[in-house]
C-alpha cells in the first residue's frame, strides 16, 4: 500500500509570523494536532498542540497575543513522498518517534499528511501494533 492512498489530502501551511490563536483556531477547525509551517515556499517547521503547551503557555513571559508560531514551533521537517511504501513511512514515524508526517509529491510540494490515526485505518495489525509501541515510547 502506498503513503497517498492513506494521507489525508489537502494540507494547507502558515507562516511563522502566524499568531498562535490562529494556529489553535485552525487545529480546531479542522480537528487537526499539528499545523505545518512554511516560508519562502518550503517546510520550515511544525506547530504541534504539544508545542502550544509546552512552549507557549507554560513558558515564563507567555503571551498569546504577541506569540507567534515562530517562537512556539519544532524546526527542521521530515516528510515522506506520496510514493513510499506506507511502511517505510511508518519505519520512519517510529524513528523519529513522530505522530504526524508530512507528505511531498515528486516536486517537493507538501500533498498531504499521515498520521497514527491513518495508519490504524489502512494498516495490519502487526505493523501498526508496532508503530504504537515505538512512537508512545518515552523520549
Amino acid at each position: 500500500m502506498k503513503v497517498k492512498e492513506v494521507m489525508h489530502k489537502g494540507v494547507d501551511w502558515v507562516s511563522p509570523d502566524t499568531p498562535i490563536t490562529e494556529i489553535a483556531k485552525l487545529m480546531q477547525g479542522h480537528d487537526v494536532g499539528c499545523i505545518p509551517i512554511g516560508q519562502d515556499d518550503r517546510l520550515i517547521g511544525m506547530v504541534t498542540d504539544r508545542d502550544l503547551v509546552c512552549k507557549g503557555l507554560a513558558s515564563k513571559n507567555f503571551n498569546p497575543a504577541r506569540t507567534t508560531a515562530r517562537d512556539v514551533m519544532t524546526e527542521g521537517i521530515h516528510c515522506c513522498r506520496e510514493d513510499d511504501d506506507l511502511a517505510k513511512a511508518v519505519h520512519h514515524m517510529e524513528t523519529l518517534k513522530i505522530r504526524r508526517l508530512p507528505v511531498i509529491n515528486k516536486s517537493k510540494r507538501m500533498v498531504g499528511m499521515i498520521s497514527l490515526g491513518d495508519v490504524g485505518h489502512f494498516a495490519g495489525a502487526d505493523l501498526m501494533s508496532q508503530c504504537m509501541k515505538s512512537v508512545s515510547a518515552h523520549h
